[in-house]
C-alpha cells in the first residue's frame, strides 16, 4: 500500500512538474521584429500575419531607418531581434556585409520580382516594396507667400524659397538618404554636393523623420517637405491642402524588405514570417501604401499619385549606396549639421 501511495504522490509531483513546459509548449512563439515600418501600417501588417500564424506573436521595435540601422549594427556582439521586416534594402546590405543575416529563401520566393531581392541563392535578403522620394507643397501657405509651386530638385534652390523647406536628416531617415544618395548618383558627386550647399541656404530644418517633412507641410509649418510618396498620398488623403510633386529629374527610391538575423533562436517561427512577407496576402497590404510592390500583378496606384513612379525611378546602384554610406553622411553632416533637428 505505501509503495502504491508513494507511486502515486510521485506520478503527481511529476506530472505537476510537467505542467509549466506543458503550458509553453502550448503557449505562442514570441519573434522580436526591429522595423522601419510606419507605425500607421505596422496594425494591418501584425494582425494579418498572426491571424494565419496563431501560434507565433509579434513584439516590434519600431524607429526611423538609421536609428534601426544603427541599433542593430551596435547590438551585432548580443543581436536581440529574430527578425528585420521593413527596413532599406540598403541597410540590410550593411547588415549582410558583417555576417548577421541568414540565408533563407522563403516560399513564393520565385514569384518575387529578379529586381527587388538579394541575387544570391539562398538570399540573405527579400524585398516588400519600392518608396521614393517626393515634395509636398501646400498650396495655401505658398499662396500667402507667393512661392511658385517647384517642378524640379534645381527649382529648390532658387531664393525665393529661403527658410521654407524641411526635409529628412541622411542619417537618421531612409528617406533623407536614398534622396542624397541620389542626388549624388544623378548628378556626379561634385554637382551633387553644390546642389545640396544651394539647397542647405533654402533649409529650415532637417528633421529625424522621413513622415515629418510631409507633416510639417500638411500643417502649414514649411509650405515644402520633401518625404516619400506614401506619405504624401497619405497626407493629401486626410485632406491636408497639398500638391504632391515628383521632380522631373527623377526620384530617389529604396527598398523595404525583409531579413532573418543569422543569431535567432527561434529559427522556424522567423522563417514562417519570412514566407509570409513574400506572400501574396502580404503584398496586397503592402500595394494599399506603396505603388510598387515585389510581387508582380498586385500593386495598385495610389489616389493621389498620378504619374508612372515606376518610370520615374533613378539608376540605383545598391551596392555602392551602402558601401559609401558612411563616407556620405559624415561629410553631409560636417557641411550641413547646423540645422539638423534636437532629438
Amino acid at each position: 500500500m505505501f509503495h502504491r501511495i508513494h507511486r502515486a504522490m510521485a506520478s503527481v509531483a511529476l506530472a505537476a512538474a510537467l505542467l509549466p513546459l506543458a503550458a509553453l509548449a502550448q503557449g505562442k512563439t514570441e519573434l522580436l521584429v526591429y522595423t522601419a515600418l510606419e507605425a500607421d501600417q505596422i496594425k494591418a501588417y501584425q494582425e494579418a500575419f498572426e491571424k494565419d500564424h496563431p501560434n507565433v506573436s509579434l513584439k516590434f521595435v519600431r524607429d526611423s531607418t538609421g536609428i534601426v540601422t544603427a541599433k542593430l549594427l551596435a547590438e551585432k556582439a548580443n543581436p536581440q531581434a529574430d527578425v528585420v521586416w521593413g527596413l532599406a534594402a540598403t541597410s540590410l546590405m550593411l547588415l549582410d556585409r558583417e555576417g548577421m543575416l541568414m540565408p533563407y529563401a522563403p516560399k513564393n520566393l520565385a514569384a518575387i520580382k529578379p529586381t527587388m531581392r538579394d541575387a544570391r541563392n539562398p538570399p540573405t535578403w527579400v524585398g516588400m516594396d519600392v518608396w521614393s522620394s517626393a515634395i509636398c507643397f501646400n498650396t495655401v501657405e505658398a499662396g500667402k507667400k507667393n512661392l511658385p509651386k517647384p517642378a524640379t530638385w534645381e527649382d529648390l534652390t532658387k531664393p525665393v524659397y529661403r527658410g521654407a523647406i524641411t526635409m529628412p536628416h541622411p542619417a537618421s531617415s531612409g528617406t533623407g538618404y536614398l534622396m542624397v544618395s541620389a542626388w549624388l548618383q544623378m548628378m556626379g558627386e561634385q554637382k551633387g554636393w553644390a546642389f545640396m550647399d544651394a539647397l542647405h541656404q533654402n533649409m529650415g530644418v532637417y528633421t529625424h523623420s522621413g513622415s515629418k517633412p510631409c507633416r510639417q507641410a500638411g500643417a502649414g509649418e514649411f509650405p515644402i517637405g520633401l518625404s516619400f510618396e506614401y506619405r504624401a498620398n497619405k497626407t493629401k488623403k486626410d485632406g491636408a491642402p497639398i500638391d504632391i510633386v515628383l521632380p522631373a529629374e527623377g526620384l530617389g527610391w529604396d527598398m523595404e524588405a525583409t531579413a532573418i538575423l543569422k543569431t535567432t533562436k527561434r529559427p522556424e517561427a522567423a522563417k514562417l514570417l519570412a514566407d509570409w512577407a513574400t506572400s501574396r496576402k502580404a503584398n496586397e497590404l503592402y500595394a494599399k501604401n506603396f505603388a510598387i510592390v515585389a510581387l508582380p500583378g498586385v500593386q495598385e496606384k495610389l489616389q493621389f499619385i498620378d504619374a508612372d513612379i515606376e518610370k520615374m525611378l533613378v539608376k540605383n546602384d545598391f551596392g555602392w549606396a551602402a558601401a559609401n554610406r558612411d563616407r556620405i553622411l559624415a561629410e553631409w553632416s560636417r557641411r550641413y549639421e547646423a540645422k539638423a533637428e534636437k532629438r
